[in-house]
């Protein structure tokens, strides 16, 4: 189902720390993917740097790497805008983040520790606890932390810069098009993901983990 939600602004707000280009990116950054600001919302600096408190420098420095990561775009007549979600854009994104992620998890399975266990059961059941509550933030959070364990421990900066920038697309359109059936059938894949974990099945965990992402790409890139 998709499931539209109707937030508050609550990440464009006066900024107190000296680092304004880096707090402002990570603002406009959160309150896109948040869909705070909405696909095609038109970006005036001038009005973002009031918000903000801060001259329109930084503003501007934020929205050029925002428009390098493809979440806002400029177009002819110096209109500045969200850029819309696009469904044949996140096919693709989805493969190459099935692809990566399936990389890390096997990259991390020699280095697993149980503390590591531990936080793939913890973040588990959140996602089970936010999906049965309907909290899209906090459920898109607790899948992120599940599949975090894994980038941290395969120990290739590489492969986490490369997710940094494709990943906010996606997390973009889970929001858009939330479900709580597909977020169920993540729970169930994330708990075949730990068992083989646990076993050391390298090649399964490979395979389950590029699944479990190309799976949720299927159904959110429907049209």
């Amino acid at each position: 189902m998709r499931y539209i939600g109707f937030m508050e602004n609550m990440n464009i707000k006066p900024i107190k720390r000296s680092s304004f280009r880096d707090e402002v990116y990570v603002s406009l950054k959160k309150a896109i993917i948040m869909l705070e600001m909405k696909p095609g919302q038109r970006l005036n600096d001038k009005e973002l740097a009031e918000k903000f408190q801060i001259s329109r420098t930084p503003v501007r420095e934020a929205i050029k790497r925002l428009e390098d990561e493809g979440l806002v775009e400029s177009v002819p007549g110096s209109v500045t805008r969200v850029t819309e979600i696009n469904l044949e854009e996140a096919r693709h994104a989805f493969t190459v983040v099935a692809a990566l992620q399936s990389l890390a998890a096997r990259l991390a399975i020699p280095r697993l520790i149980e503390s590591d266990f531990e936080k793939l059961e913890f973040f588990n059941a959140q996602l089970k606890n936010s999906m049965t509550n309907l909290k899209i933030s906090d459920a898109i959070e607790a899948d992120a932390g599940f599949h975090n364990v894994f980038l941290q421990t395969a120990g290739n900066p590489e492969i986490v810069s490369a997710l940094d920038r494709i990943l906010p697309k996606i997390y973009r359109l889970e929001i858009y098009q939330f479900g709580s059936t597909q977020g169920f059938k993540s729970v169930e894949q994330h708990n075949g993901i730990i068992e083989a974990c646990r076993k050391g099945e390298k090649d399964l965990i490979g395979k389950l983990v590029e699944e479990n992402w190309l799976s949720l790409g299927e159904i959110l890139t429907r049209q």
